[in-house]
């Protein structure tokens, strides 16, 4: 039997719904809870985006764009303090369009979510800081 892959499911059914796998999107998306909804994208995308993408090595990688550039996207993951730099357009394989979380979409947009946005992405340094201080003690 072989394996379907996510492009494969998504130019089927112009949409791919599952459970990830990982923490890198901690505290957005928890893996378990969740249920993510990918859909093909249209055109290049935006900062705060959440695209599924397909590294060279062939890891499929969920993580939030914190910058785009001209030929390529800054990314990193929520719970990351490292960026990933030169995923380009043909990476992408799709975009999160939606969380469902009890039964309930949730919305990625609206004042909660810009709070979100701001405080997680737009202070990226503070945060990072904080992530690696809360690594360290962990691992003492």
């Amino acid at each position: 039997m072989s394996k379907t892959t996510f492009e494969e499911v998504i130019a089927k059914n112009g949409k791919l719904v599952y459970t990830n796998v990982g923490d890198s999107m901690f505290p957005l998306i928890k893996q378990g809870r969740d249920l993510l909804i990918i859909e093909k994208p249209n055109g290049r995308l935006k900062k705060y985006d959440i695209p599924l993408y397909k590294r060279d090595s062939g890891q499929y990688v969920l993580h939030r764009i914190l910058k785009v550039r001209e030929n390529d996207y800054v990314i990193c993951g929520d719970n990351r303090s490292n960026k990933e730099y030169g995923v380009t357009d043909r990476h992408i394989i799709g975009i999160l369009t939606g969380i469902i979380r009890n039964n309930k979409t949730i919305k990625l947009h609206g004042f909660c979510y810009r709070m979100y946005l701001f405080l997680w992405c737009d202070l990226f340094p503070l945060r990072a800081f904080v992530l690696r201080v809360f690594r360290k003690l962990k691992s003492l």
